[in-house]
């Protein structure tokens, strides 16, 4: 054909050939669309929007794609692509995941008759969902509106022959959702919610039984087109009572707490809904008689293979299953987290000052802890019991400053990242209101950071000069030599090895911010407080009010203690681990950077040259950003991950540059407010409760 490249004449060809097998013309239209080496997805569509300018214009090629369409449809068991594909499997996740595994190792047989063993043979290259996926949505519209019209009068009682059976199977799959859903009553971990839900089972059954009437009567219009028509309202109207029942559900896992098993169910159920209502109001739309809904049929059509391709290619990749359930547990830690992160924003004058006091007291503590953490290296103990003196020294340290209610300045960003993810997810695009809302965020969490971090380091700092001379004072003993003193600095040394050691710090106190929302949402789903408040022998010896009294404790605050312990025990096993490892592993943390920069200069009875301290107080900051850069990003990732908010469609584009924007603006207007109480309100509206 004149004017077409010869890439696009031989799909062309093959598509015009009728007796070539379906497979074989519809993989080679999409091996022709796949981007190669190297390629962009912008490619792809290009070339997408090529061919089909092609086909337009060559109704034998586009009557050849619709028959090579219909007979791929006509030849194959549609039910499971309907009913299964792009919602999760009923085997759980982690059954899921060792089947993935599995088949890396020696892959699955499936059914040839199934279509979905069949698109992968058409979509055989590894990762083709994700091109697919970024493929523009009029593309696909313009595909199937020439599968749609492609068709000649010698053909038309075949296909209507495949479109009855097409439909019936779209009839069949969309039964299959409705009753699976019907039977959820069923679920332990659903019904544990509390009495609330008593009631909701129902609503499932209801669902169920109104599917079945819609899809009697679609039937009957299959035998008989005389049939009265009927529409997909009290199925709209029941996918509605679900829906609340899901939202519901979702609020009081929240607060109960949840399991991988509980999330993995609400999602699948929330899947499940999303299908039915989508195969009813595409079925709804569906006249073939009068084609008066043809546009609304082709463009729900269109969205819901597209979908469904995408979600079997994820299907098959390990990757992507570990990444969802990632992003699956890590909605209900991060939203722990997230009401934890409240309490190291301070947003009243008296919250304020408050935090600044909490980070001097923890300051004090640190001074000690450092000192301790010192001593502790000079008895030469075997590397796993120094490792578990140095744990044990960080671990019980933070966890005292924990009860204490006083606070370490990094603790923060892990925790304040999920709150500042929570306001990204609530945001409406074009608000002002929600940017201004997010902004005083952004400035409340700078200004609460800045006075933990400075209320850390100008007391650990002076702490430690203080405890050397007591120490030198009451013993005559030097606590610390010139030759310690100088590897204490040689550890601030940003030339060196600080920057990377803080940024591992930057890691574990992310992934203690993890463990803190895990254990908290372990503890009210495991009702603690219930549990630990039944014990008989508990109850014998402090009674039961205060029995009660220390369950509760224990689940409020079993996050708190159980992630500041394996925090401490993070950092006093890196050093070892390097160690065993020959790897030059360890952690930088900017409080005890300071207590160890005050040993070093009462060791030394500062004498140390101007240079040389202004580039230890140059490593001491420096680490400290590191910390906070390193965990506030991590954790503000792993929040907007499991918000499904990183995702452009869902976030919206313009949210981040927008609140960009006013934080900018408000810091040139008025600097002072990032970092000190003027503007804030004297009425008490925060807490700092670490």
């Amino acid at each position: 054909m004149r004017g077409v490249p010869a890439a696009e004449a031989r799909v062309l060809a093959q598509l015009r050939d009728r007796a070539l097998e379906p497979e074989a013309a519809l993989a080679s239209l999409f091996d022709h669309l796949r981007p190669h080496g190297g390629e962009h997805a912008a490619s792809s569509a290009t070339r997408y929007a090529a061919l089909l300018d092609a086909l337009e214009a060559d109704r034998e090629a586009a009557a050849g794609c619709r028959h090579h369409v219909l007979a791929l449809l006509g030849g194959c068991r549609l039910v499971g692509f309907f009913s299964d594909t792009g919602i999760l499997p009923a085997t759980g996740f982690f059954t899921e995941a060792a089947r993935l595994a599995a088949a890396r190792v020696l892959p699955e047989v499936g059914d040839a008759s199934d279509l979905r063993v069949r698109l992968a043979r058409i979509f055989h290259g590894r990762g083709d969902w994700r091109w697919v996926a970024e493929l523009p949505a009029e593309l696909g519209i313009r595909f199937w509106r020439l599968v749609h019209e492609g068709g000649d009068p010698a053909s038309r009682a075949d296909d209507l022959r495949i479109l009855r059976g097409l439909r019936d199977q779209m009839l069949e799959a969309l039964l299959l959702l409705a009753w699976r859903l019907g039977g959820l009553d069923v679920e332990h971990e659903f019904g544990r919610l509390g009495p609330e839900f008593a009631g909701y089972a129902a609503r499932f059954r209801g669902l169920a039984s109104a599917t079945q009437r819609f899809v009697d009567a679609q039937r009957a219009r299959l035998v008989d087109p005389e049939s009265p028509s009927v529409d997909a309202a009290e199925i709209d109207v029941m996918v509605d009572q679900v829906a609340d029942v899901l939202a519901r559900a979702r609020r009081a896992s929240g607060r109960l707490g949840t399991s991988v098993r509980l999330s993995y169910q609400l999602l699948r159920t929330e899947q499940s809904l999303d299908r039915i209502e989508a195969l009813a109001r595409l079925l709804e739309a569906d006249d073939t008689e009068s084609g008066r809904e043809a546009g609304a049929v082709i463009e729900g059509w269109s969205r819901l293979v597209r979908s469904a391709i995408v979600a079997e290619g994820r299907r098959h990749s390990l990757r992507a299953h570990l990444s969802d359930g990632l992003s699956l547990l890590a909605l209900r830690v991060s939203e722990n987290a997230a009401r934890t992160g409240e309490h190291y924003i301070a947003e009243s004058r008296p919250a304020y000052y408050a935090m600044w006091r909490a980070a001097m007291g923890a300051g004090l503590i640190i001074g000690l802890m450092a000192l301790l953490k010192i001593y502790t290296g000079k008895l030469g103990a075997p590397p796993a019991a120094e490792a578990l003196l140095f744990s044990l020294n960080y671990g019980l340290g933070f966890v005292l400053i924990f009860v204490l209610h006083l606070t370490v300045a990094t603790k923060q960003p892990a925790m304040t990242a999920q709150t500042m993810a929570a306001y990204l997810r609530d945001m409406r695009e074009g608000r002002q209101e929600d940017v201004a809302r997010v902004a005083d965020l952004v400035v409340a969490v700078a200004r609460t950071q800045i006075a933990a971090i400075l209320g850390n380091v100008i007391i650990a700092l002076p702490t430690a000069m203080l405890v050397f001379h007591a120490i030198v004072a009451s013993t005559g003993h030097v606590p610390i030599d010139a030759g310690k003193a100088a590897h204490l600095l040689e550890d601030l040394n940003i030339a060196g090895w600080a920057i990377p050691h803080a940024a591992l710090a930057g890691v574990f106190l992310f992934l203690s911010g993890v463990l803190t929302g895990y254990f908290d949402n372990k503890a009210s789903y495991a009702r603690l407080a219930l549990r630990i408040g039944a014990l008989r022998w508990l109850q014998r010896g402090v009674g039961v009010s205060r029995a009660a009294r220390i369950g509760d404790y224990i689940e409020g605050h079993l996050g708190g203690l159980l992630g500041n312990f394996l925090f401490g025990c993070m950092l006093g096993t890196a050093g070892t681990i390097g160690l065993i490892l020959g790897l030059p592993i360890d952690i930088r943390h900017i409080a005890f950077a300071a207590a160890n920069l005050g040993y070093a200069l009462a060791a030394l009875d500062f004498a140390l040259p101007l240079r040389a301290l202004m580039w230890a107080g140059l490593g001491v900051a420096a680490i400290g950003a590191t910390n906070l850069v390193v965990s506030f990003l991590l954790a503000l990732w792993m929040a907007l991950r499991a918000r499904r908010a990183a995702r452009p469609e869902e976030r919206g584009g313009g949210r981040m540059p927008a609140v960009a924007r006013e934080v900018l603006r408000r810091l040139a207007r008025a600097p002072a407010t990032f970092f000190t109480a003027r503007g804030l309100p004297p009425a008490e509206r925060g807490a700092s409760d670490a």
